[in-house]
């Protein structure tokens, strides 16, 4: 159990810094990213459909990532890019 425990802060390290990497690209790039992770999670889903998806975990992670430069993106326009 203690093992598990472990991991999972570890992993919830690996999304902040993540997230913060993120925060660091520019509008363009966030953009770039957007288009880059919608084909990712298309192909994953068409993989799934066939049966040949290998990480079926791997397509929460790619909406998760989608939804977090979303965020980002509806951040910088509210508040600026300075923040």
């Amino acid at each position: 159990a203690y093992e598990m425990s472990a991991s999972l802060v570890g992993s919830e390290m690996c999304i902040r810094a993540r997230a913060s990497e993120m925060r660091k690209l520019s509008p363009a790039e966030l953009d770039a990213k957007l288009i880059e992770l919608k084909d990712e999670l298309f192909n994953l889903r068409f993989q799934q459909a066939i049966n040949q998806l290998d990480n079926p975990m791997r397509i929460n992670a790619v909406k998760k990532d989608i939804a977090r430069i979303k965020t980002i993106q509806r951040d910088i326009e509210l508040h600026g890019a300075t923040s």
